[in-house]
This record gives structure tokens, C-alpha cells and sequence, in this order.
């Protein structure tokens, strides 16, 4: 992997040889390299899922950083990344998304920015309308 990704400082670390099943409640940024099941909230926070973990829960993060393994949904409030080898079964959503090649990614992806509202309206141009007789006739 000759690509470095970039990520801030990380101020928790789950090991590989951990294994938690529950709620993980965070700040900052937490690296997961072991097994969890359950869910992961992060408030103003950034999750990385290293290479090795297995992940089933519910995330809702600011910033998901994905290399492993997750089965279940990915709420973002800034971006989702996911590299490889990592595989990703379930929805995920989050204003910008990258998945880079070699992924293996098997859900439904929502971008949308959360500060737009759905009252807004778009107007259309009129509608034209076409004669079939060619003009100076």
C-alpha cells in the first residue's frame, strides 16, 4: 500500500485480540482493529476500521475511514472513505464518498448534504413549443 490516508491523531485503540459486543460511545478519532459488535456512535469524531477488523454494527460518525470489515450501516456526517482490501456489506450515506478500486462493496449509497433542505424549489424553463413548418413559409 504505497498510498498513505490521511487521518488525524488517533486517541483510542481497539487491538486485534479485542473482541467488544455494545455501544461504543466516542470524541476524537478510535481505530478499530479487532471484532465489535453493536453500535458505534462518534460525537465530532472519526472511526478508522483497520485491515483486520470485523465489524457489525450501526455507525454514526462524522468521518468513517474503512479497511476492513463492516456488515451494517454507516452514517456520516462529513465524508466516508473505504479502501482496500476492505469489504463493505450494507447502507451507507454521507455527503462525499470515496471507494477506491478493489473494494467489495454490496449496499445502497446516499450522498446528500445535510444542511440542504427538501423545501427548496427548482424552477423549470417554459415549456417550447415546435412548428413542423420550416420559418418564411
Amino acid at each position: 500500500m504505497g498510498k498513505e490516508k490521511k487521518q488525524s491523531s488517533v486517541s483510542t485503540l481497539l487491538g486485534s485480540d479485542a473482541n467488544i459486543e455494545g455501544t461504543i460511545e466516542f470524541q476524537d478519532t478510535i481505530r478499530l482493529d479487532g471484532n465489535v459488535k453493536g453500535k458505534i456512535y462518534g460525537n465530532d469524531g472519526t472511526v478508522v476500521i483497520g485491515e483486520k477488523a470485523i465489524v457489525e454494527a450501526e455507525i454514526v460518525v462524522d468521518i468513517a475511514i474503512i479497511m476492513g470489515e463492516v456488515n451494517g450501516t454507516i452514517d456520516a456526517k462529513k465524508r466516508i472513505e473505504v479502501y482496500p482490501p476492505a469489504r463493505v456489506v450494507g447502507d451507507i450515506q454521507a455527503p462525499i464518498v470515496l471507494i477506491e478500486s478493489g473494494v467489495m462493496f454490496d449496499g445502497k449509497c446516499v450522498m446528500k448534504d445535510r444542511t440542504v433542505t427538501s423545501s427548496k424549489t427548482t424552477t423549470l424553463p417554459k415549456k417550447l413549443t415546435f412548428s413542423e413548418e420550416p420559418e418564411g413559409e
